[in-house]
């Protein structure tokens, strides 16, 4: 698989004959699971009554080593060119299939949501007593960021293939604030929910579907202000952009399960239920 050849020190290297990355021996997986295993066992120690410090660690932990594996991943595709076109490929196959599995995720919400409304215990979707948000009030506004956010990130990434730096620290800037917004956009609109999670069928289903798609904002968001920083420090290139890419992909999935949500669950799944803004 190598050639070996001698540098100026003496030292002899192996040449790899093919423009795969072979990964060095890393600690951060063994890391990360230990880290994991920390969350995991902490989260269930918390609901259990038992505090909430084993938890913490363990998400301290899990962020560490998220920061100095992506740091890791970033020095290697930046820095030392193991990121050739043959493993930017596989990057984009990797990353198309785990959007496909964030669908298939999502789908398993809007699965469970229409069983409830199409086929409701009483007969009454939604059930008595539930006052929905209206759709047109802060969802629309919401959905009005979102589809702005996708513009923008588009921006960005037309910016960076056209050499204009500028417009690409713009763009991601304008971005990530919108992202901002939506989220504190939702935090409002949970503080004033009519109903609370542990109300029914209609509750449970909505704060599972609207609050894992406000979890994927704010990971895209975190996602894309790793990348304005990184914009800031020059590494991304015309032909050389993958990280930024994936951001770019991850945030218009992100857009469309919106524009899925806002139609199906706050729009049509209200019925004919009044609104909680005029509910009295």
């Amino acid at each position: 698989m190598t050639d070996t050849h001698v540098d100026a020190h003496g030292h002899a290297h192996g040449v790899p004959k093919h423009p795969y990355h072979l990964v060095d021996p890393s600690p951060w997986p063994i890391v990360g699971s230990i880290a994991a295993g920390l969350l995991a066992t902490g989260g269930v120690l918390f609901m259990h009554g038992y505090g909430w410090w084993l938890m913490a660690i363990g998400f301290l932990a899990v962020l560490a080593t998220m920061a100095v594996w992506w740091r890791d991943v970033i020095r290697e595709a930046t820095f030392e060119g193991h990121h050739t076109p043959v493993v930017q490929l596989g990057l984009r196959y990797g990353m198309a299939l785990f959007i496909a599995s964030e669908v298939m995720f999502f789908s398993a919400f809007f699965w469970a949501f229409f069983s409830a409304a199409l086929y409701p215990a009483d007969g009454v979707w939604p059930p008595k007593g539930i006052h929905p948000f209206d759709p047109f009030e802060f969802p629309f506004l919401n959905t009005l960021i979102l589809l702005l956010s996708g513009t923008t990130v588009t921006w960005a990434h037309h910016s960076l293939l056209e050499g204009n730096q500028k417009g690409l620290i713009q763009g991601l800037t304008v971005t990530v604030i919108l992202g901002l917004c939506f989220t504190s956009v939702q935090a409002y609109e949970y503080g004033h929910a009519a109903f609370h999670f542990t109300d029914g069928i209609y509750p449970s289903t909505f704060f599972m579907a609207t609050g894992f798609h406000g979890f994927h904002v704010i990971i895209g968001t975190c996602f894309l202000a790793v990348c304005l920083w990184r914009a800031t420090q020059g590494h991304f290139k015309p032909d050389h952009h993958f990280g930024l890419e994936a951001a770019a992909w991850y945030w218009h999935f992100v857009d469309v399960v919106w524009l899925f949500l806002f139609v199906c669950i706050y729009w049509w799944g209200m019925g004919n239920a009044v609104p909680a803004s005029h509910g009295g």
